[in-house]
């Protein structure tokens, strides 16, 4: 059995994870990146593919008739025309709840930098900032208070759940909007409109399907609160990066987090590129070393459970 990698350098861009582990199913070509033009031709006659991020269209499915399984190193699986992949009877799995830790830590990482400037005293401090302080605590840079803040929620699965568990740990308000409400929601549910106009924190943890693009709107900036921080971890296009520039640039948003873009990796032509009040990352989430390990272990269960004629974590 052949197996092709798109995108290997995506999971590791050194030594530190391996992919022998998928050796035992076939014999293995990994490439560090695919450009789209080159995908049909690398995947060739291979049975199972593994990716990333490479785009799969209908076209490539259609030049790849070998094709029976494609192992997604990922939750999400926009990249992939699943449509043209149930028609072709290919087997599509991604590898759940993965990141769910590391995702729901990076948000936290982001709103504790947003209000209580570690960064900035760090830099003045070394910059002999306190060495020439008048006093022995020395606050410019003004720091507030999680407890009491709200943190609007929206989706409810697991990283949406585990960022409500830490934000209420830190004694905010925690609300939530959520397609499908459960039953067992321990916190306000509330309309989208309400989420954005409540929100000291808006955090996003939805799949970009075509109800959520362009989610975040220039109608729904217009509802927050001028003090309020947007964080978006979970796809680019979710929100609309040009009315997202406009409000942090015209002072209607305090500031915006963004582990994602619509264009990635960047442009330099994002109209959010170089704003002072908007932090962007490069993808990186979901990408501590654990996290990865855990990743990995799960695309090979998935790959098992295929061979052995019981599927898991199907993607439908």
């Amino acid at each position: 059995m052949k197996i092709v990698i798109t995108d290997w350098q995506s999971m590791s861009m050194g030594d530190e994870l391996s992919y022998n582990g998928f050796e035992e199913f076939g014999e293995v070509t990994a490439y560090p990146f695919t450009k789209p033009e080159e995908t049909a031709r690398r995947i060739g006659g291979a049975e199972i593919l593994l990716l990333n991020k490479t785009p799969v269209t209908a076209e490539v499915i259609e030049k790849c008739s070998n094709l029976r399984y494609i192992g997604v190193l990922a939750t999400g699986y926009n990249v992939i025309d699943m449509q043209a992949a149930e028609k072709a009877g290919i087997t599509v799995c991604n590898a759940g709840t993965y990141s769910t830790d590391a995702v729901a830590q990076y948000v936290f990482a982001q709103i504790l930098h947003h209000y209580s400037k570690i960064h900035l005293y760090d830099e003045d401090v070394r910059k002999d900032g306190w060495i020439n302080a008048p006093s022995f605590s020395y606050f410019p840079f003004p720091t507030y208070e999680l407890s009491g803040k709200t943190l609007a929620v929206i989706g409810f699965g697991s990283i949406g759940r585990k960022v409500a568990e830490i934000g209420s740990a830190f004694g905010m308000k925690v609300i939530v909007n959520t397609r499908s409400v459960p039953s067992d929601c321990p916190y306000e549910i509330v309309t989208i409109e309400e989420a954005f106009s409540r929100a000291d924190v808006l955090t996003v943890h939805t799949p970009l399907t075509p109800q959520t693009k362009g989610l975040i709107s220039r109608e729904k900036l217009a509802l927050m609160k001028p003090t309020a921080l947007l964080v978006n971890s979970a796809r680019g296009a979710i929100a609309d990066e040009y009315a997202l520039a406009d409000a942090l640039k015209e002072g209607r948003l305090a500031a915006a987090a963004l582990d994602v873009l619509e264009c990635e990796p960047m442009s330099e032509n994002t109209p959010l590129r170089n704003l002072p009040n908007c932090i962007i990352t490069p993808h990186i989430a979901w990408s501590p070393l654990e996290t990865r390990q855990r990743l990995l272990g799960i695309a090979l269960d998935n790959l098992k459970a295929f061979t052995e004629g019981k599927p898991k974590n199907v993607v439908k």
